[in-house]
C-alpha cells in the first residue's frame, strides 16, 4: 500500500458511505525504551495516511513494580506527535521547559514545529506500583508554511473532551479533534483534522459525517466493527482504509461478545514532498540535515533534569 491520496483534484466526487478498500493488521514492534506497539503504518506496505505519518497502539501491557518503559529524551521537528493515554500514568518534560503528567482520557497535542527535544516517561507513581499502560501516539504532518512555527503544546484532560451518544445510548464517542454526534472537539488544529474514540455495545450503530476531501481511515482497538455498505468486518489491530463518499458507517453485531472501540481518522491530504529521518519530518533532504546539525549542536535545547 502506498501514501494513500484522494482523487486528482483532492475532492472525492462519490456521495454517500465510504467502502473499505484496504485492511491491514498492525505490525509488532518495539518503540522508546523497549516498549511494545502495534503498527499498522507506517510499515513496508503502507509509508503514511496523508496527512497522518505514523499511528501506534501501546499495550495494553502489564509492568509489575520498577519495570514500567518509555521513551526518554528524543528530538523532534516538523510535524506533530498526538499521545492519547487509555489506561496508565505517564509524565512528560520538554527542551522548552513544559513538563506534566497524562492520566487515563487525557490527551496531548504537541506541535514540534521548529524543534523541541521531548521526554515521555512513565510517571513516578505508576513505575513505583507498576500497572497496565495502553495508549495511542499519531503523527501529523504539518504543511510547509507551518514547520518551522514556535513548539506548542495543547493538554486536555480526559473530563474536558467532549462526549457524545447516540439516542439508544448503545454508541458513545469522544471528540478529540472534528465534530462527532452534534459535539466539536476544543483542540486545534493546523489543518482539517478529525480524530474521534468510539465505544459501540453490541448492536450499536452510527454514521459518521467525514468530508468528500479527506482521506479516512479506522482502527479497531479491541473488539470488532462492521464497516461500510459491504459490511466488511474489521477486527482488532487492524485498520481499514477507507474509499470515497461522505460517511462512514459503523456497527457491531447484536450479539456481539462486549463492546468494541476503535478510532477514525481523518484529514485533509497535504500533497507535499516528504522527506523523513527518524524524528525528523520535513519536505527536502536539506532541510533533514539541517535538522540534524541543529538537535546536534543543541539548537532545539536540552531537558533540564
Amino acid at each position: 500500500m502506498q501514501p494513500r491520496d484522494a482523487t486528482p483534484n483532492g475532492v472525492s466526487d462519490e456521495p454517500g458511505p465510504r467502502t473499505v478498500e484496504t485492511i491491514a493488521t498492525a505490525v509488532k514492534t518495539l518503540e522508546g525504551g523497549g516498549f511494545p506497539v502495534r503498527r499498522p503504518f507506517p510499515t513496508a506496505a503502507c509509508a503514511a495516511v496523508d496527512p497522518f505519518l505514523l499511528l501506534d497502539h501501546l499495550g495494553p501491557v502489564s509492568w509489575g513494580p520498577g519495570e514500567a518503559i518509555g521513551a526518554p529524551d528524543h528530538p523532534h521537528r516538523g510535524f506533530e506527535t498526538v499521545t492519547y493515554l487509555l489506561a496508565g500514568q505517564m509524565r512528560h518534560k520538554d527542551s522548552q521547559g513544559h513538563q506534566g503528567n497524562l492520566g487515563p482520557g487525557d490527551v496531548q497535542w504537541m506541535t514540534a514545529g521548529a524543534g523541541v527535544v521531548h521526554s515521555e516517561l512513565p510517571a513516578a507513581k505508576f513505575q513505583r506500583t507498576g500497572g497496565v499502560m495502553h495508549g495511542l501516539q499519531i503523527w501529523v504532518n504539518l504543511p510547509a508554511r507551518a514547520k518551522m512555527i514556535p513548539p506548542r503544546y495543547q493538554e486536555i484532560p480526559a473530563a474536558q473532551i467532549p462526549q457524545a451518544a447516540t439516542p439508544d445510548g448503545r454508541v458513545t464517542v469522544r471528540v478529540i479533534a472534528g465534530e462527532a454526534l452534534d459535539r466539536s472537539a476544543v483542540i486545534d488544529t493546523h489543518t482539517p483534522i478529525i480524530y474521534l474514540h468510539y465505544t459501540l455495545q453490541p448492536g450499536g450503530r452510527a454514521v459518521q459525517a467525514i468530508p468528500r476531501d479527506h482521506n479516512a481511515l479506522v482502527y479497531v482497538i479491541a473488539g470488532s466493527v462492521v464497516l461500510g455498505p459491504e459490511a466488511t468486518a474489521v477486527h482488532e489491530g487492524q485498520m481499514a482504509m477507507l474509499g470515497s463518499g461522505d460517511t462512514i458507517d459503523l456497527a457491531t453485531a447484536a450479539n456481539a461478545n462486549g463492546a468494541t472501540d476503535l478510532i477514525v481518522l481523518a484529514g485533509v491530504p497535504l500533497r507535499e514532498p516528504v522527506a523523513r529521518y527518524g524524528p525528523f519530518v520535513m519536505n527536502t533532504e536539506a532541510e533533514i540535515q539541517q535538522a540534524i546539525r541543529d538537535y546536534r549542536q543543541g539548537r532545539m535545547g536540552r531537558i533540564q533534569t
